[in-house]
């Protein structure tokens, strides 16, 4: 296993960046787009996607243009702060874990006449709550989807992810990465991150070799043997036996 070969350095903790500049539009995500600049009904608006769709990017966007509050679902534990007035952006809202909490704060947003933009993997109208007057404030909030990326976009956000880590790949890598990879921006952050972190702990380049190893030990994508040995042409040289 590639594991077994390396002993990895402990990684510096990447921070995605939320800049408005950074964001990449696209098809799958023109609608939302179009939506937060509009009137929302009731002023409540949720977006909702994947994993790694863009949602939280879009929230930050939108918190930062309009100066709302920026919570996090998973961390709320109280309305301590939220404002008074303004505009409210709750990201992963439907991991809040205390149903009443959510039912508060949105009943508070509404008579402090804020407005909320959350965040979620679903439509609020589905998610599994249980207390049946926040079952019917969710079903009322008006939801827009973040579809699947188009192959453009995964070309741009791969040459973007690379970019962030200062990263130096082939475009014949790129492109065998893209056509091997999970269709969805998370599975392309998470490659992404582990092939950073195991050149790093080689001090190479990152090869398709390289690449056909990682993916196919964590699973990313698959690989089999002989492809591995033919991605590079001539019997490898390096001391490990895969670059």
């Amino acid at each position: 296993m590639l594991s077994d070969r390396l002993q990895l350095p402990l990684p510096f903790r990447h921070q995605p960046g939320y800049d408005a500049l950074d964001f990449l539009p696209a098809e799958s995500n023109q609608e939302a787009l179009a939506w937060l600049d509009s009137d929302w009904p009731d002023r409540r608006l949720a977006l909702w996607g994947p994993a790694g769709c863009g949602k939280s990017h879009l929230l930050h966007i939108w918190a930062n243009r309009v100066g709302a509050t920026l919570l996090a679902g998973q961390t709320l534990r109280d309305l301590e702060s939220l404002p008074e007035t303004g505009a409210l952006a709750l990201d992963d809202a439907d991991t809040v874990a205390d149903e009443t909490l959510l039912l508060h704060l949105l009943n508070t947003a509404r008579d402090r006449g804020l407005r909320v933009l959350l965040s979620g993997r679903s439509p609020p109208s589905r998610w599994p709550v249980r207390l049946p007057d926040l079952s019917s404030r969710l079903r009322a909030i008006t939801a827009v989807e973040i579809g699947p990326p188009n192959d453009e976009l995964l070309e741009a956000l791969l040459m973007r992810l690379l970019a962030d880590r200062q990263l130096t790949v082939a475009q014949p890598v790129q492109d065998w990465l893209r056509l091997r990879l999970p269709r969805s921006p998370a599975a392309f952050r998470e490659a992404v991150a582990r092939l950073d972190r195991v050149s790093l702990a080689l001090g190479s380049g990152i090869t398709r070799s390289l690449a056909a190893m990682v993916l196919a030990e964590d699973g990313l994508a698959v690989a089999d043997a002989d492809e591995i040995s033919m991605l590079d042409g001539a019997p490898s040289t390096h001391p490990l036996g895969f670059l």
